[in-house]
């Protein structure tokens, strides 16, 4: 995409996971090309907001007049497919990161999410949990130290609430409602979101590109390079001509 002019760019709304804080997305704007615009939506550290809610405070970040695509990781994704079922004007492409219709943790470690988890949320993240399960075990000491901080300056009640409402999304139905273009970020090492909840997915929408990248669950901050690259090229494909009636970016 030539970003010479104003008509020909594309903005990336971006949508983040649980902590909400929208810190955590500098290394991979850092690293989209100079043409592309940002618009980062960060969620309110003090106040337990439902899906709906947030929905609600996403649309109002969205361009009126200007194309835009959703960015959306983790926590954020079914979110960002209700949104995307919607059908708000001017939007183009859907890029889920890490993302789910229904709820990640399965089983009888759900119904201990709902009992534990409001204990949980009250501890300060653990280094050595984040590294199990967000940023991998040979995570640099910065992004270790930045996770735990954005985690740790959200108030623990918006944690449980905003777990509470990952282990109780169903947005399948919706997720068959999206009519743009979808891109799939997968994390070969994720360990909290399995392939299962790409397989959902792909069930729905069989249509939906899927591009597997090496790394743990906060694929956006172990490997910015290499998605930037991926959603550039998502983003790019979206103006070939044919391309919404194709269904699917030409990667």
């Amino acid at each position: 995409m030539d970003g010479s002019t104003k008509t020909q760019r594309v903005k990336l709304v971006l949508l983040p996971g649980m902590d909400g804080t929208g810190d955590l997305f500098a290394d991979f704007i850092a690293a989209l090309p100079e043409s592309f615009e940002t618009v980062t939506v960060r969620y309110p550290t003090d106040r337990c907001l439902s899906y709906s809610d947030l929905t609600e405070l996403v649309q109002v970040s969205c361009p009126v007049s200007e194309p835009f695509v959703l960015v959306a990781e983790s926590y954020s994704t079914p979110l960002a497919i209700r949104l995307a079922a919607s059908n708000p004007k001017n939007l183009e492409g859907l890029v889920l990161c890490a993302g789910f219709a229904t709820s990640p943790v399965r089983g009888w470690c759900r119904v201990l999410g709902r009992l534990l988890g409001p204990l949980i949320c009250r501890v300060r993240l653990p280094s050595l949990a984040a590294k199990l399960w967000l940023v991998g075990l040979s995570a640099p000491p910065s992004l270790l130290k930045a996770v735990r901080s954005a985690v740790s300056s959200v108030r623990p009640k918006v944690l449980a609430a905003r777990l509470r409402a990952v282990l109780a999304c169903e947005v399948r139905a919706e997720m068959a409602q999206v009519g743009v273009p979808i891109l799939y970020l997968q994390a070969k090492q994720d360990r909290l979101v399995s392939v299962s909840c790409l397989e959902e997915l792909r069930q729905i929408k069989p249509q939906m590109t899927v591009v597997a990248l090496g790394g743990p669950h906060l694929l956006l901050q172990r490997e910015p390079c290499k998605a930037a690259e991926m959603v550039a090229r998502f983003v790019r494909s979206l103006r070939s001509s044919g391309e919404r009636e194709a269904g699917g970016p030409g990667f």
